[in-house]
C-alpha cells in the first residue's frame, strides 16, 4: 500500500567556475601566497560543482552530502565575488525537471548570469535527492522510518525556501519546476509523506488508536490540499510528471482517511459506541471501495479492504444480535482530531556537516570596497598634503628667484657664475639636461592614443553586443526574454565616460605642462651648457672688464658706473636661471607622473576591456542559449498548415470580361452546381447474360423531370442524386464500381496531372466505369460505348 512519490533531478550543463574566479582574483589581490591559495580554492570550487551536478548521483547520503557542500560553498561565496552581469558574469544553464522534451527539440531549459538562480536550481536538486533517498528506505524498522521522515521533512523545506526566494533571486520568470506554484504543491507532498512515515510507525508501536486516527487525519489533509494545489494550477497538468502523481495525491487522501476512520472505529468500540463503530467502518469501506474502482493500478488496498471489510461484519453482527445501538448518518460523526509531527526542515547554513569554507581567509565584497574607499581617501589625503607643500616649495623659490637670492649674495666679483646657479646647473645636467624633457614628452602622444584605443575597442564590444540585442528583440518582441543589453551596460557605459572624461583632462594637463617648457625652455637650454658656455652666458657685471680692450674714457666709466645696465641685465639673467631650473625640476616630475598616470591607466583600462569582453562573451552565450530555446519552443508549437491562395476567378463572379488589351488569358469558369434539382444522372444499364450491350440500347434522357428506370434484378436502384461534394454514396452491383467525379477539361484545368497531353476528345473514363449522358451541361462529349467487365 505504501507508495511514495520522488521528484526528479533537475540537469545544468558545464560551466567553468575556475577561470573566472581565478581572474577576478589575480586582478583584484596582490600576488603572493594569498593569491595562490584564493586561486586553489577557485579550482577546488569547480570540481565540486562537477562533482555535485555534473555527474548522475547515486541515491545514497553520500551524494546529497555532495550536493549540500556544493550549496553551502555558494551561499560562501555569494558576499565574496561581484557576481552580477556587469562584472563577473557566470551563465548557468539549467533544465526543467519535468519536461522531458519531445521529438522537435530538446526540454525546457533557461540560462541565466544569477547566482541565486544557480543557488536555487541546486537547492532544488536537494530536495529531490532528499525525496529519492527517502523512498528507497526500507520502511520495515524503526531506523528507516526515522530516515524517512527526516529527509521527507528536509525535501519539504527545500521546496519551500524556494517557494519563498525563487522570485528575488532571479530577474525573470522561472521555469515551470522552480516556480512558486510548482515547489509550493512538491512541499505539502513531502510534507504529507513525512506525517505518513509517522503514522506508519506509530501503527507498528501499537501506539493508542486515538493517536493513530489523529496521525493519519492529519495525513489525509495534507495529501488533500496536496491535490487541491495540483487541481488550480493549469500548468501543472501538462507535466507527465504530475499525470501521474495526480491519481496517488487523490488515493492517499481516501486511504488515510480510511485509516483515521477504522481507528477511530476501534476507539469507539471500546467506549461502547456500537453504532459509531458501524458507521465510521462503512465510511472507511466506501472509501477503500472509491480507490479500488479508480485507482487500482496505482495502488493496492485489498489488506485494507479486508481488514475493514472483516470489522464492519462483525460490527454488524454484534450490533444486530446483542447492542441494537443506532447508526449514526455520517454527517453526524465527531470530526477527528489532527496531530501533526513534522514540519518543513528550515534551510539553515551550513547544510552539510562537512563543510569548510574554501575561502575562508577572503573577506567579503563590502568589507573589500570599505577598505578600497579608506585607501582611497588616505590616497587623496596624502596627495593634497603633497599638493600643498609643492604649492608652498614653488612660492618660496619664486620669492627667492625675485630677490636673484641666493645669487645676488654669492655674485661678489660680478663676474663669475654664482655657486648655486652652478650647482643648478649641474643638477638639470645629472637628470639628463633638456633631453630628458624632449623625450618625456614625445612619449606623451603615444601613451595617449594606446588608452584612447584601449578605451574605444571596449566599448565597441558593447555596441555590437547591443546592436544585436537590439535585433533579436525587435525579431522576436516578448520571446525575448532577458535584461536589455542596454540597461545592463549602463554602469559600464557610465565607466566608460568617466574614462573619456580623465583622457580629457590629461590632454588639457599635458597642454599645461608643454606651455610651461616652452616659456622655460630657453633658460633650461642655457643651464645644461658646460661651465665655461654657461659662464660666456652670463652678461659680466664689472664696468671696467666690460670697458677692457677699448679706450677706456672717464665720462663713459663714470657714466657706466652710475647706470650700470650690465649689472641689472645680469641679474635679470640669473633670476631667469634660477627659475628655469625649478620650472626643470617641476617640469620633469610633472611629466614622469604623466607617464606613469597613463601606465597605471592602461592597466585599468585593460581591466575594464576584460570586463567589457566578459560580460559580452557572457551575454553571447546566454544569447546562444535562449535562441537555442526559442528554436525549441518554436518547433514544438502546432503549426497551420499552408494552404494555397484561392484564385481570383473563384472568388468573383462568373462573368467573363474581354479585354483586348491584356496580356494574360482569363481562365475558362469552373461548372458550379447550384443548390437547385442537378440534372438527373443516366441510370445504369441492364446487363444481359449474353455478352456487352450495343451503344443504341441505353436509353438517356435530357430533361430534369423525366426519370429512366431500369430494373436490376435483386437490387434497387438509389433515385437519389448528391451533388458533386458529397462523395460517392451509390450502391455498387457487379459490372458497375460506383460513381466518379466529372472529369475536368484538360485545357484549363491547373490542377490535372494524370492526363496533360490528352485532347478532351479522346478522354476515355476508366475500365468499369459507367458512362456519362451526353447532354450534361457545359461539356458535350461524344458517348462511349459501354463494356463491363467480364
Amino acid at each position: 500500500m505504501a507508495t511514495f512519490i520522488s521528484v526528479p533531478l533537475k540537469k545544468s550543463s558545464e560551466v567553468d567556475l575556475s577561470k573566472p574566479l581565478t581572474k577576478f582574483i589575480h586582478n583584484t589581490y596582490p600576488s603572493g601566497e594569498e593569491q595562490n591559495e584564493y586561486c586553489r580554492a577557485a579550482d577546488e570550487l569547480n570540481k565540486l560543482r562537477k562533482s555535485a551536478v555534473g555527474r548522475p548521483l547515486d541515491k545514497h547520503d553520500s551524494s546529497l552530502e555532495t550536493v549540500m557542500r556544493y550549496y553551502d560553498q555558494l551561499c560562501s561565496i555569494e558576499p565574496k565575488f561581484p557576481f552580477t552581469e556587469s562584472q563577473l558574469c557566470l551563465t548557468f544553464t539549467w533544465k526543467d525537471a519535468f519536461d522531458k522534451g519531445s521529438i522537435f527539440g530538446g526540454s525546457v531549459k533557461l540560462a541565466l548570469p544569477s547566482l541565486g538562480y544557480e543557488k536555487t536550481c541546486v537547492l532544488f536538486n536537494i530536495g529531490a535527492l532528499a525525496s529519492q533517498i527517502a523512498c528507497e528506505q526500507n520502511l520495515d524498522n524503526d531506523e528507516a522510518l526515522k530516515a524517512a521522515s527526516k529527509y521527507y521533512q528536509l525535501a519539504s523545506g527545500a521546496f519551500s525556501h524556494i517557494k519563498d526566494t525563487v522570485l528575488s533571486s532571479l530577474n525573470r520568470d522561472p521555469t515551470v519546476d522552480i516556480s512558486p506554484d510548482t515547489v509550493g504543491t512538491l512541499s505539502l507532498i513531502m510534507l504529507a509523506q513525512a506525517q505518513e512515515v509517522f503514522f506508519l510507525k506509530a501503527t507498528r508501536d501499537k501506539m493508542k488508536d486515538a493517536l493513530i486516527a489523529k496521525l493519519a487525519n492529519q495525513a489525509a489533509d495534507y495529501y488533500g490540499d496536496a491535490f487541491k494545489q495540483c487541481q488550480y494550477k493549469d500548468t501543472l497538468s501538462k507535466y507527465f510528471y504530475f499525470q501521474e502523481v495526480f491519481p496517488i495525491l487523490a488515493a492517499k487522501h481516501c486511504i488515510m482517511q480510511a485509516h483515521a476512520e477504522y481507528h477511530q472505529a476501534v476507539l469507539a468500540k471500546q467506549q461502547k459506541k456500537f453504532g459509531e463503530e458501524i458507521g465510521r467502518l462503512q465510511h472507511a469501506s466506501d472509501l477503500v471501495k472509491t480507490v479500488s474502482s479508480r485507482y487500482d493500478e496505482y495502488i493496492n488496498v485489498k489488506d485494507l479492504a479486508d481488514k475493514i471489510n472483516r470489522a464492519l461484519t462483525a460490527a454488524k453482527k454484534d450490533n444486530d444480535f446483542i447492542y441494537h445501538d443506532r447508526v449514526p448518518d455520517l454527517k453526524d460523526l465527531e470530526s477527528i482530531g489532527k496531530a501533526s509531527l513534522v514540519k518543513p526542515t528550515p534551510i539553515n547554513i551550513p547544510l552539510s556537516q562537512k563543510f569548510s569554507d574554501l575561502f575562508e581567509k577572503m573577506v567579503p565584497l563590502a568589507v573589500q570596497q570599505c577598505l578600497n574607499v579608506y585607501n582611497q581617501r588616505k590616497a587623496e589625503l596624502i596627495n593634497t598634503t603633497i599638493a600643498q607643500m609643492r604649492d608652498a616649495t614653488t612660492f618660496v623659490n619664486g620669492v627667492l628667484a625675485s630677490l636673484n637670492l641666493p645669487a645676488a649674495i654669492e655674485d661678489v666679483s660680478g663676474d663669475s657664475i654664482p655657486q648655486s646657479i652652478l650647482q643648478k646647473s649641474k643638477a638639470i645636467i645629472q637628470q639628463g639636461g633638456i633631453q630628458t624633457i624632449d623625450q618625456l614628452i614625445r612619449d606623451l602622444p603615444e601613451l595617449l592614443q594606446r588608452n584612447k584605443e584601449i578605451l574605444e575597442e571596449s566599448l565597441k564590444f558593447l555596441d555590437e553586443e547591443e546592436a544585436t540585442d537590439n535585433d533579436l528583440k525587435s525579431k522576436f518582441k516578448d520571446r525575448w526574454q532577458r535584461t536589455p543589453s542596454i540597461e545592463l551596460y549602463k554602469p559600464l557605459r557610465t565607466e566608460g565616460d568617466s574614462f573619456r572624461g580623465v583622457l580629457d583632462r590629461a590632454i588639457g594637463a599635458d597642454a599645461v605642462v608643454k606651455e610651461r617648457y616652452q616659456t622655460h625652455r630657453e633658460a633650461i637650454a642655457i643651464l645644461c651648457k658646460p661651465e665655461t658656455e654657461l659662464n660666456a652666458a652670463i652678461p659680466s657685471a664689472n664696468p671696467a672688464k666690460t670697458l677692457q680692450g677699448s679706450e677706456s674714457s672717464h665720462q663713459e666709466f663714470s657714466k657706466m658706473k652710475q647706470t650700470n645696465s650690465e649689472a641689472n641685465l645680469r641679474e635679470e639673467v640669473l633670476k631667469n636661471l634660477a627659475v628655469g631650473h625649478d620650472n626643470y625640476i617641476e617640469l620633469v616630475a610633472n611629466l614622469r607622473e604623466g607617464t606613469k598616470f597613463y601606465n597605471d591607466l592602461t592597466e585599468i583600462l585593460l581591466k575594464f576591456q576584460g570586463k567589457c569582453s566578459d560580460i559580452v562573451f557572457a551575454r553571447k552565450t546566454e544569447r546562444d542559449e535562449l535562441l537555442k530555446d526559442l528554436q525549441q519552443s518554436i518547433a514544438r508549437e502546432p503549426s497551420a498548415p499552408s494552404i494555397p491562395q484561392v484564385p481570383s476567378y473563384q472568388n468573383a463572379p462568373s462573368t467573363v470580361t474581354t479585354n483586348a488589351t491584356s496580356s494574360i488569358p482569363t481562365p475558362a469558369p469552373r461548372t458550379v452546381f447550384s443548390g437547385k434539382q442537378p440534372p438527373p444522372r443516366p441510370p445504369p444499364p441492364t446487363v444481359p447474360a449474353g455478352g456487352p450491350v450495343p451503344a443504341s440500347s441505353i436509353q438517356t434522357t435530357n430533361t430534369t423531370s423525366a426519370a429512366v428506370s431500369i430494373t436490376v434484378p435483386s437490387q434497387p436502384l438509389s433515385t437519389t442524386i448528391p451533388t458533386q461534394a458529397q462523395g460517392p454514396p451509390y450502391p455498387s452491383y457487379p459490372g458497375y464500381p460506383g460513381y466518379y467525379g466529372m472529369p475536368m477539361p484538360v485545357g484549363f484545368n491547373p490542377y490535372m496531372y494524370g492526363q496533360q497531353g490528352m485532347p478532351a476528345y479522346m478522354y476515355q473514363p476508366p475500365s468499369g466505369q459507367a458512362p456519362y449522358g451526353s447532354q450534361q451541361p457545359g461539356y458535350s462529349y461524344p458517348q462511349q460505348p459501354f463494356y463491363p467487365p467480364q
